[in-house]
């Protein structure tokens, strides 16, 4: 046992001159500094923050962005609709303007009168047809005036027959009013 023992207690030895002796035991309190674990985690936590925080800001930056071209989408939106009702009244005005029947009636109101016939001028120089002046057609009559019809007054008594009416009485109205006489409409030459 003495080589044996003496041999193991040497090598104990030896593997405890290399442990660093303090007064932290195997499950002993840690010492105050935080030692060197502690550092090595400073930067990795310090990372984690800068990280989530960036990730944070950036956030917060875009949901702006993205609001501000919402904002900027729905007054466009508006704009469009808006100048959309306008072209398209502007389109219905110029289409009553282009109707023939109105531009018929803005060219009498300037005081012009259908054409007659046609004259075509050749190449040659020479004229194909009668030139006339063109006249105004008549203007059309106005609708004879009639006399306005009076509603009968009611009558409390019924004259006997054959007995003379008072002339400030009025006259009987006709039962039924003079139908009025159709407009036909006129006809514009060349069409």
């Amino acid at each position: 046992m003495s080589k044996v023992a003496t041999a193991t207690r040497m090598r104990v030895a030896r593997l405890g001159a290399r442990r660093p002796r303090g007064p932290r035991g195997p499950r002993g309190p840690r010492p105050a500094g935080g030692g060197a674990g502690q550092a090595a985690r400073t930067p990795f936590v310090l990372l984690v923050v800068v990280l989530l925080g960036g990730g944070l800001i950036s956030l917060l930056l875009l949901n702006s962005a993205l609001n501000q071209g919402s904002f900027q989408l729905s007054r466009l939106k508006k704009e469009t609709t808006a100048l959309t009702d306008e072209q398209q009244a502007l389109q219905r005005d110029v289409d009553a303007h282009s109707a023939p029947d109105a531009l018929e009636r803005r060219a009498r109101e300037l005081g012009m009168v259908p054409g007659g016939s046609p004259v075509f001028l050749g190449p040659d120089g020479k004229t194909s047809g009668t030139p006339t002046p063109a006249e105004a057609p008549p203007p059309p009559s106005p609708p004879a005036a009639q006399p306005p019809v009076q509603a009968p007054a009611p009558a409390l008594e019924q004259p006997a027959p054959g007995a003379s009416v008072p002339p400030s009485a009025p006259a009987p109205a006709p039962a039924d009013p003079p139908a009025a006489e159709p407009v036909e409409p006129t006809q514009t030459p060349g069409r």
